[in-house]
C-alpha cells in the first residue's frame, strides 16, 4: 500500500525522450493498479514521455483509492513531455475487480489496437503493456491466445517470439500457449535453426553486440547421452551443429535444471527454452517482479510484465509494480537504442 501522503505524477520538463504507449491491461485485474504506481516512480519522467492508453474516469478513480495524484494531459496536446492520457472512455461504471467480461475484454483489446494505431501514425516509439486476460479476451470478440500473437497479427508480422529479460538472463521461448504434448512435438531441428538464427539475428541488434546462446535439452539432464530420451541427439544436437557451421555462436544442448542459471550468471547472453514453462518457471524463480517480457520480431518494440491480471488481489492496493515498473523502462532503453520501423 502507497503512504497516505499523495504521489503526484508530475510533469517532466525533459524533451525528446522516448514516447512509450502503455496500454492499462484488463480494468477488472491489477493492470491500472500497477501502471498507476509505475508512473508515480519519478524515474520514468527522466527517461521516457508516457502515453497511457485507457479509460480516464475508471483511472482516476483507481488513482484517488491509492492516493496517487493522477493528472495527465490529454494525448497530443502536452507541453512538455510529462504523461499523456488518450481516453478511450470504453470502461462501463459498473464492472468490478476480479470479475472477467466481456466488456473489460474488449476494452483491454482496443487499447492494444489503438496502441499499435499510435505507432503506425508515428506518435509513439514502443509499447508497454499491462496483463489482459486471455479468457475475457475471447468473451469480448478477439481470437487471440494472448498479446503476442495479436500483437504479430495487427503489425502484420510473420516471425516473432516470446522472450523474457531478467537481469543478464535473456530466455527465447521455442513454443508458447500449447499444451506440453504439442509443444515437445515443436521439438525439431528445422524448428530449431529457425529460432537460433532467429534469436540471434534480433538480440544481436537489440543488445548492438554479437551474442552467445546455448540450447536448453527437453529431457532430463539433456537425455544423458541418450538414456532419457532422443530428441537430443535427433533434434537439437543437429539444429545447433548447423547453426554453429553458420557462424553463430551457440552451444548445448545443456541440462535444463542449471542452464538457466549460468544464463543468469552471465555465461550466455540467451538461453533457448523448448517449451513455455522450462523458460518461465526458471525466469520467475530468478526474478519475478522485475523480469521483463519483450516480443521480438515485431517492427517496434514491445514490453510487457511477467504475470498475468491477478484477479484475487485486484481493487485492493498491494499489487506489485516493480515488473510493470521494469517493463517500460526497458521499452525506453531499447526505444532509444533501436527505432522504430513504421
Amino acid at each position: 500500500m502507497l503512504a497516505a501522503n499523495k504521489e503526484s505524477l508530475i510533469t517532466n520538463p525533459k524533451t525528446k525522450l522516448p514516447r512509450i504507449g502503455i496500454t492499462i491491461g484488463d480494468a477488472a485485474g491489477t493492470g491500472p493498479e500497477i501502471t498507476l504506481k509505475a508512473l508515480s516512480n519519478s524515474d520514468i519522467l527522466n527517461i521516457a514521455t508516457p502515453v497511457v492508453i485507457g479509460d480516464g474516469k475508471f483511472l482516476r478513480r483507481v488513482a484517488d483509492s491509492l492516493s496517487i495524484t493522477f493528472n495527465p494531459e490529454p494525448f497530443g496536446k502536452a507541453a512538455g513531455s510529462g504523461i499523456e492520457l488518450l481516453d478511450m472512455k470504453n470502461v462501463p461504471d459498473d464492472i468490478r475487480f476480479g470479475e472477467e467480461s466481456a466488456a473489460t475484454g474488449r476494452a483491454s483489446g482496443e487499447y492494444i489496437e489503438k496502441a499499435v494505431e499510435l505507432w503506425r501514425e508515428g506518435s509513439v516509439d514502443a509499447i508497454a503493456t499491462a496483463p489482459i486476460s486471455k479468457t475475457a479476451l475471447a468473451a469480448g470478440g478477439y481470437d487471440f491466445p494472448g498479446h503476442t500473437e495479436f500483437l504479430a497479427e495487427l503489425s502484420n508480422t510473420r516471425d516473432f517470439a516470446m522472450s523474457f529479460f531478467a537481469e543478464q538472463l535473456r530466455v527465447v521461448l521455442l513454443s508458447t500457449h500449447v499444451s506440453l504434448t504439442a509443444a515437445i512435438a515443436k521439438v525439431t531441428k528445422t524448428n530449431l535453426v529457425n529460432l537460433i538464427e532467429f534469436s540471434n539475428l534480433q538480440l544481436s541488434r537489440l543488445l548492438k553486440k554479437e551474442i552467445r546462446i546455448a540450447v536448453a535439452g527437453l529431457n532430463p539432464h539433456a537425455s544423458e547421452g541418450g538414456m532419457f530420451g532422443s530428441e537430443e541427439a535427433d533434434e537439437i544436437i543437429p539444429a545447433v551443429d548447423q547453426c554453429r557451421a553458420r557462424g553463430i555462436d551457440v552451444s548445448g544442448p545443456f541440462s535444463p535444471d542449471t542452464i538457466f542459471l549460468r544464463g543468469f550468471r552471465g555465461e550466455f547472453d540467451a538461453v533457448i527454452a523448448c517449451y513455455h514453462d522450462q523458460a518461465t518457471i526458471a525466469v520467475k524463480s530468478l526474478s519475478f517482479g522485475s523480469s521483463v517480457n519483450v516480443t521480438l520480431g515485431l517492427p517496434f518494440v514491445r514490453t510487457s510484465v511477467d504475470h498475468g491480471t491477478a484477479t484475487d488481489i485486484a481493487g485492493k492496493g498491494i499489487a506489485d509494480p516493480s515488473s510493470m515498473t521494469a517493463a517500460i523502462k526497458l521499452a525506453a532503453e531499447l526505444a532509444a537504442i533501436r527505432p522504430s520501423q513504421p
